[in-house]
């Protein structure tokens, strides 16, 4: 993205805030992993929204007063003798250019700046990303920064940003939205580097590492998420991702990947035969769900709610399990089918936002599936689409999906397949 874009966004967050708001967004730090080691750091995305920055340990700070709003990015100060061990850190120049952001300060003036407004000024409100997943996990450093706040200031009121930075995540910009088709193209050619060279008897994680490559080569430094390559039975299992199975003739192998680009991801599901054909039954239940993934796709356009498109994919997933013979009654759909149609993408997989009427440039997956244990079949089939005026762009229209094609394919491209 570039500078500008970012610069929007913050606009954006403070156009209603009222006079005596302070808006403060933590980058994030790489948590501890053992002995020496770190995990990688990825930045708190909705820092990264308003910034552009993907470094470690900055604040950004932003406030209200007169109607006029002032910013401050904190960053770390370098150090010459740690900077032989892990790298410089980085520069106000280039803090500077990436964010839009003027006044550039370092983290020491923080505490002094941020004591400083309420002692020369009234300030009431202090708006936080409060985001929590779960009860049970460790405190993220903007609520305990909210908790040490109330403590020091017992008058302020601390809200939570979370939402209405998400909420601005759901309608994406034509910037976001190649950041994202080209994720997916990524990730296409990752899986077309599996199926050519996929065979029975590999390991999972051997057909994985052939993805792993692909997006290496593209520079791609971090999954969208946990890859799942499940061969036989385990393609019952939704999210399974230990890949660490042998794969066998006559088995399908579902793959649910994406790759990561400029921290926007894509996200899709296809699923193969490992001997590059298709059994009669794999096939009829295959396009049972090929059948409800194109319904869905046709269905997309602006007005429409997930509901509507969950209710739909439901419909035809049961009347199909009925035609299998797995089920007699529509409402014993969820023994063989038990998620919903799709989910938002963008800065995350599984991307923010409350769930609302379909509007121009969203970007949404769909992915219906079925999954029968005890037959060794998973399959699911997943796209990534835009919301457009008029209906829906399929960005991941170039990755085949029809049997016919795939069967045609794997006997052209894959190196193991009996000519």
């Amino acid at each position: 993205m570039e500078k500008q874009f970012f610069i929007n966004k913050r606009k954006e967050v403070m156009k209603d805030m009222k006079d005596g708001s302070i808006v403060l967004l933590f980058a994030g730090r790489a948590p501890y992993k053992s002995a020496d080691e770190i995990y990688r750091f990825t930045p708190n995305r909705n820092f990264y929204y308003l910034t552009g920055i993907d470094r470690e340990n900055i604040i950004l700070m932003m406030h209200k007063r007169n109607g006029q709003v002032f910013e401050t990015l904190y960053i770390e100060k370098n150090d010459p003798i740690l900077a032989r061990w892990i790298g410089e850190k980085m520069p106000e120049t280039e803090a500077r250019e990436l964010s839009g952001v003027e006044d550039i300060k370092y983290l020491e003036s923080f505490d002094d700046d941020f004591g400083f407004l309420f002692m020369r000024y009234v300030y009431n409100d202090l708006y936080l990303d409060l985001e929590r997943a779960e009860w049970d996990i460790p405190m993220t450093k903007s609520q305990e920064f909210a908790k040490l706040a109330k403590e020091k200031y017992p008058f302020i009121n601390i809200k939570n940003i979370y939402h209405k930075i998400c909420d601005m995540r759901i309608i994406k910009s034509e910037e976001e939205i190649e950041a994202i088709r080209k994720a997916a193209k990524i990730t296409e050619d990752g899986i077309y580097k599996m199926i050519d060279n996929l065979k029975p008897g590999m390991m999972e994680y051997e057909i994985e590492a052939y993805f792993d490559f692909v997006l290496t080569s593209n520079g791609v430094r971090d999954r969208a998420f946990k890859t799942i390559a499940a061969s036989g039975k385990n393609g019952a299992i939704l999210h399974y991702s230990t890949n660490n199975c042998k794969t066998k003739d006559g088995d399908l192998i579902l793959f649910d990947l994406g790759a990561q680009y400029k921290y926007y991801n894509g996200d899709i599901s296809r699923t193969f035969p490992l001997n590059g054909k298709f059994t009669e039954r794999q096939r009829d239940v295959y396009n049972v769900v090929l059948r409800t993934n194109k319904a869905i796709t046709d269905m997309i356009k602006p007005g429409v709610t997930f509901g509507e498109l969950n209710k739909k994919s439901r419909e035809i997933l049961a009347e199909g399990c009925i035609e299998l013979g797995l089920i007699k009654d529509k409402k014993e759909l969820s023994k063989y089918y038990f998620h919903s149609i799709g989910h938002y993408l963008g800065l995350d997989d599984h991307d923010v936002g409350q769930d609302r009427v379909l509007e121009p440039n969203m970007v949404i997956t769909n992915e219906p599936g079925l999954y029968i244990p005890e037959e060794g079949i998973g399959i699911r089939i997943e796209d990534d689409l835009v919301v457009t005026k008029d209906g829906c762009e399929d960005l991941t229209k170039d990755m085949i999906k029809e049997v016919d094609e795939i069967e045609a394919y794997m006997a052209k491209h894959n190196k193991w397949i009996t000519k």
